[in-house]
C-alpha cells in the first residue's frame, strides 16, 4: 500500500509542476500577484509530493519489500542499513527520483527565497523551474517509475553492486546531484532574464549565490567520487578521464567560469551575454551528464545501462530543453544592453582570460568524451586515453594557474601590470626555488613534476600574497593589519580559500603523478617485496566473515630501514548474493603520502603452496589531492555566507530593478 501511495504522490507532484508552470506563466502575462503566489505554492507542493514518494521508496528498501521491482533488483536482506538506504538512488529509477527530489527542492527554495527579485523575473523563473520539473517528473512517472510492483516477488533480492557498497559512494550521489541540479536555478534565471530582455548587476547578484551553492556541492561530490575510485577500485589511481568522471567535471568547469564571469557582470555590467550563455551551458552539461550516465551508451561501474528507449527519451529532453534555451539566447542576446568598457590590462581582462581558458578546457574534455561515442555509433570504434587529456587539458590549466594570482591584484577598468609584478615577485621567487629544488633534489628527476610543484607553490603563495595586500601586512602596525584581517568580508576569504585549495590540489596531483612508484609480486606467507623505500612482508592471510560477504584478509608488515612503520590489512571479498568478488585496499598514511596495498587472488605455486598476488603503490602527497578540493568547497560556502551574497540583500534593489537599465556611463565600478 505504501508503494502505491508513493506512486500517487509522484503523479500528484507532476500535476503540481504543471500547475506551477501554468500559474506562473499566466501571472507574468497578467502581472497578477495572486497567480504568482499560487505558482510559488505549487512549487512547494510539488517538492513535498516528491519528498513523500522518495520516503516511500526508502521505506521499501529499508523493509526489504521485494514486491517493488526496484528493491528486488538492488537490495538484499543481509545488506547493512546504510547501503539499503543508499540503494534508493543506486539504480537508474532511484537516481532519477533523487534528481527530481533535488530539482523540485531547488524550485521550492527559489520560489520562497527570491523575495528581492522583480515580480516579472521571479514569475518567469518559477515557471521555467516548473517546466523543468514537468519534463523530468513526466519521464519518471511514465518511463522510469521506481515504485512499480511485480506480480510474483522473489524471496530474496539481487543486492546492489558490491563496488557501490561504500560509505563515500553512499553520499556521493546526493552531493553530486545537488551540484548538477542546482544549476537549474541559474538556467531558469537566465531564461527569465532573456525573456524579460534585461541583464544587469542585480541579475548577476541573484545568480551568484545559486551558482556558488551548486559549485560547492559539485566540488564535494566529484571529490567523494575520486576518493571512492582511489581506495575502492584497487588500481592505485584517483582519476582516469573515464567518461562518467568527465560527465560531472564538464559542468564544474562551466560553473567555475560562470562564477568569475558573473563577478564582471555584477561589478562592471560587462559580459552580460556571456554570463547568460554560461548559465544555460552549466545546466545543459548537467543534463548531458544525466544522459551519458543513464542512457546505456557508456559501460562503467557507476553508469546505469538501461533500456535504450529511455535513453532516447533523455536525449529528447536534453535536446528540447537546451535547444529551446539556446534558441532564445540567439534571438534575445543581441538586444541586451552592452556593459562598461575596460582596458586590456585590468581585472576584467584577467577574468575574461580565465573564462577563455576554462571554456577551451571544457571543449577539449567534451571532445575527448563524445568523439569515441560518435565514432562507435558510426561503426568505427576509437578510444581516447589519458594521454589526449593530459596534453590538451594540462597546458590550458597550466596557463590558467600562471595568470590566476595576478587577477585579484589588478584594479577594475584599468590595472597596473608593473605594480602587480612588484607585489608577486616574492611568490614567483619562492615558486621558482621550489620547482628547481624538486628537480635537483628529488629522485628520479621529473621535469613535468617539478614544473607542477612550482605551479602549485605559485598558486598558494599568490593566494597568501593577495591576503597580505588586503591587510597591508608588514607595512602598517600589526594591530592595524589584524583589524583589517578580521574585517575582511567573507567573500574575500572564500576567494582566497578557493585559490589556495586549487594550489594544494596541484601540489598533490603533480607530486603523485610525477613520483608515484609501484610493485606487484605473488607472495607466499613470509615473503616480501619492495616499493619505494619500504619493505613489505606478507605475515598472515585469514578468513573473515563480514555482514554480507566472506573474505580473506591479509596482514602486511611494513618496514623502512629495518624499523616497522605500520601494518596494512587489505582483503578480498566475496558477496554471495551477487556472486561477485572485489579487492579491499589498505592505506598506510605517512604524513601526506600513502602506501597503498591490494590483496589479489589466491594462486598455487609449483610446489603446491598457496601464494597471493600483492600490489603496492607509493603515492607521495596523495592526501593533498583530496584536501585541496575540500578547501575549495569551504571557500565557496564561506563566500555564500557573506552578507552581500544573501538573497535578501537584493531586496533593497528591487525598486531600482524595475526601472530602465542604467547606461554604462551611469554605472559605478566597485
Amino acid at each position: 500500500m505504501i508503494a502505491e501511495f508513493g506512486s500517487f504522490a509522484l503523479t500528484l507532484a507532476l500535476a503540481f509542476a504543471i500547475a506551477q508552470l501554468g500559474l506562473s506563466a499566466v501571472a507574468r502575462v497578467k502581472r497578477s500577484a495572486v497567480l504568482a503566489a499560487a505558482g510559488e505554492g505549487a512549487a512547494v507542493a510539488s517538492f513535498a509530493s516528491v519528498a513523500i514518494a522518495f520516503a516511500c521508496l526508502v521505506h521499501a528498501f529499508v523493509t526489504s519489500d521485494f514486491s517493488v521491482a526496484n528493491v528486488a533488483a538492488n537490495s538484499h536482506t543481509e545488506k547493512p542499513l546504510l547501503y539499503k538506504v543508499a540503494g534508493t538512488w543506486g539504480s537508474h529509477e532511484g537516481s532519477i527520483l533523487l534528481w527530481c527530489l533535488i530539482l523540485t527542492g531547488y524550485g521550492a527554495a527559489a520560489a520562497t527565497l527570491g523575495r528581492g527579485l522583480p515580480r516579472g523575473l521571479k514569475a518567469l523563473m518559477v515557471a521555467t523551474q516548473g517546466a523543468l520539473g514537468t519534463v523530468f517528473l513526466a519521464y519518471t512517472v511514465f518511463a522510469s517509475n521506481p515504485l512499480v510492483r511485480i506480480a510474483q516477488p522473489p524471496v530474496e533480492g539481487h543486492s546492489l553492486n558490491p563496488l557501490l557498497q561504500d560509505p563515500a559512494l553512499a553520499i556521493h550521489p546526493p552531493f553530486l546531484y545537488s551540484g548538477y541540479v542546482g544549476m537549474s536555478v541559474v538556467f531558469s534565471l537566465a531564461v527569465a532574464a532573456l525573456i524579460e530582455g534585461r541583464v544587469d548587476a542585480a541579475w548577476a547578484r541573484w545568480v551568484r549565490p545559486w551558482a556558488l551553492a551548486a559549485w560547492s556541492f559539485l566540488t564535494v561530490g566529484i571529490t567523494l567520487g575520486a576518493f571512492w575510485a582511489y581506495y575502492e577500485l584497487g588500481w592505485g589511481g584517483w582519476w582516469f578521464w573515464d567518461p562518467v568522471e568527465n560527465a560531472s567535471f564538464m559542468p564544474w568547469l562551466i560553473a567555475t567560469a560562470l562564477l568569475h564571469s558573473a563577478i564582471v557582470t555584477e561589478k562592471r555590467g560587462a559580459l552580460a551575454g556571456w554570463s547568460l550563455f554560461l548559465a544555460i551551458g552549466a545546466f545543459t552539461f548537467s543534463m548531458l551528464g544525466a544522459f551519458l550516465v543513464r542512457s546505456g551508451v557508456l559501460t562503467s561501474v557507476h553508469a546505469f545501462a538501461v533500456d535504450p528507449k529511455r535513453g532516447v527519451l533523455l536525449l529528447i529532453i536534453l535536446g528540447v530543453t537546451a535547444g529551446s534555451a539556446f534558441a532564445l539566447f540567439a534571438w534575445r542576446a543581441p538586444k541586451l544592453t552592452q556593459g562598461g568598457l575596460f582596458a586590456p590590462i585590468s581585472r576584467e581582462s584577467a577574468l575574461v582570460m580565465n573564462n577563455i581558458l576554462l571554456a577551451a578546457a571544457t571543449t577539449t574534455v567534451m571532445f575527448g568524451t563524445l568523439f569515441p561515442l560518435i565514432r562507435e555509433a558510426m561503426g568505427t570504434p576509437i578510444s581516447v586515453g589519458p594521454g589526449y587529456f593530459n596534453w590538451t587539458f594540462g597546458p590550458l590549466m597550466g596557463a590558467l594557474a600562471i595568470i590566476l594570482p595576478a587577477g585579484p591584484l589588478l584594479a577594475w577598468k584599468r590595472g597596473d601590470l608593473q605594480g602587480v609584478g612588484q607585489r608577486l615577485w616574492a611568490a614567483a621567487l619562492i615558486a621558482l626555488a621550489c620547482g628547481l629544488g624538486a628537480y635537483a633534489l628529488v629522485s628520479p628527476r621529473k621535469a613535468f613534476g617539478a614544473l607542477g610543484i612550482a605551479l602549485g607553490v605559485w598558486l598558494v603563495a599568490g593566494a597568501v600574497t593577495e591576503l597580505v595586500e588586503r591587510t597591508r601586512a608588514f607595512r602598517v602596525p600589526a594591530a592595524d593589519s589584524w583589524r583589517r584581517l578580521t574585517g575582511l568580508p567573507r567573500g574575500a576569504w572564500g576567494m582566497t580559500l578557493a585559490h589556495l585549495g586549487l594550489g594544494v590540489f596541484v601540489l598533490g596531483a603533480c607530486a603523485e603523478l610525477g613520483w608515484k612508484s609501484e610493485a606487484a609480486e605473488t607472495l607466499a606467507l613470509g615473503r616480501s617485496l619492495d616499493v619505494g623505500a619500504y619493505h613489505l612482508t606478507l605475515e598472515t592471510v585469514r578468513p573473515v566473515e563480514g555482514p554480507n560477504y566472506d573474505s580473506e584478509r591479509a596482514m602486511i608488515r611494513v618496514t623502512k630501514a629495518g624499523a616497522e612503520v605500520c601494518t596494512g590489512e587489505p582483503d578480498r571479498r566475496f558477496y554471495p548474493a551477487g556472486g561477485q568478488t572485489i579487492s579491499g585496499i589498505a592505506l598506510c598514511y605517512r604524513g601526506a603520502s600513502h602506501l597503498y596495498m591490494v590483496l589479489g587472488e589466491r594462486r598455487k605455486a609449483p610446489d603446491g603452496t598457496p601464494v597471493w598476488l600483492i600490489r603496492a603503490y607509493w603515492n607521495p602527497w596523495a592526501s593533498l589531492i583530496f584536501l585541496g578540493p575540500v578547501i575549495m568547497a569551504l571557500g565557496g560556502l564561506t563566500s555564500l555566507s557573506d552578507r552581500r551574497m544573501r538573497l535578501g540583500v537584493a531586496r533593497r534593489r528591487a525598486a531600482a530593478a524595475v526601472e530602465p537599465p542604467a547606461t554604462p556611463a551611469q554605472e559605478q565600478p566597485a
